[in-house]
């Protein structure tokens, strides 16, 4: 039991899933104690969504982020609540506030989080390091952890009862930062984290000129063609489609994974969709471990039976 306090990210006015994420699971450590989350500016008027939380501290101030003054006013809530533990996402937000509250607290900053369990009067935290191909395990009584997305379930962070809202007073901050604009990438033609089903194709298609073969099969399935990180490096389809760590978290009902071997960044962005189909002719892949249907045929094989079946 403890006392867990989360650090929420918001986007043009919403709660960013890695926010929920963190709070169902503060929730759950918290076993009896109080679990905390703090708000910034306009955001106390959805206040109401973060069910999982008994206490919903809210700092006035300008809704857009700014890395100096939303951790001056983190840090100052969190020095007067005294929390055993501080959840921020593992993002570029995360990355300007963690630091900070870790230094001046003299507490241990967890990075690369993904697995949160309580151990005795303490925590005991998995760590993905080396691009997640290395699992650590660390344990402390009390620090700042930094929260993989996809790491724990959204839903249960607005799953519960009705939060207690208090507005909280932090200090006039003398940023030298200033928000200057948000710039957005270009607007896809599809929006894959939409997508009912998937094709997803990793660098065993070979050549650009062969994932026409992965589009037809996405064709006939009525499907949106996705793909990995190495695909889009490649320059063989646009960042738009790359699922990942470094690009999209998907949940379509269906995700056909082709020639992926399954590198822990891309198992981030996908290992949570209900039915995983993957075609890799190396048995070893690890995305055998996360698919629930597996194939170790040639993938242009599998393609044309497909479709000559449909």
């Amino acid at each position: 039991m403890g006392n867990v306090l989360v650090v929420t990210e918001h986007m043009k006015g919403e709660f960013q899933d890695i926010s929920l994420e963190m709070l169902g699971r503060a929730r759950q450590l918290a076993n009896g104690g109080s679990c905390s989350a703090i708000v910034f500016g306009g955001m106390k008027d959805r206040a109401s969504e973060l069910g999982a939380a008994d206490r919903v501290l809210c700092v006035e101030g300008n809704d857009d982020f700014n890395p100096e003054a939303y951790a001056s006013a983190a840090l100052e809530v969190i020095q007067a609540e005294s929390p055993d533990l501080v959840l921020v996402g593992s993002t570029s937000m995360g990355m300007d506030i963690a630091p900070v509250l870790g230094v001046s607290m003299d507490l241990p900053v967890i990075s690369y989080c993904s697995g949160i369990e309580n151990s005795g009067d303490g925590y005991e935290f998995t760590s993905q390091l080396y691009g997640g191909k290395m699992d650590v395990k660390s344990s402390a009584s009390k620090a700042v952890a930094m929260v993989l997305a996809g790491s724990f379930s959204a839903d249960d962070g607005k799953s519960g009862g009705s939060a207690n809202v208090e507005d909280v007073s932090v200090g006039a901050s003398s940023s030298r930062v200033q928000f200057k604009e948000l710039i957005e990438p270009e607007a896809a033609d599809v929006d894959i984290t939409q997508s009912d089903i998937l094709v997803a194709v990793g660098r065993g298609i070979g050549s650009k000129d062969d994932i026409e073969v992965a589009q037809e099969l996405a064709e006939t399935l009525n499907a949106d063609l996705a793909c990995s990180r190495p695909v889009v490096d490649a320059g063989w389809l646009p960042k738009s489609c790359q699922v990942g760590k470094s690009g999209l978290k998907v949940n379509p009902k269906v995700y056909i994974a082709l020639g992926i071997s399954g590198a822990p960044e891309h198992l981030e962005g996908m290992k949570d969709v209900s039915t995983i189909i993957a075609v890799n002719t190396d048995k070893n892949a690890p995305i055998f471990d996360v698919a629930h249907y597996g194939m170790t045929d040639d993938l242009f094989d599998i393609c044309e039976e497909i479709g000559d079946s449909l």
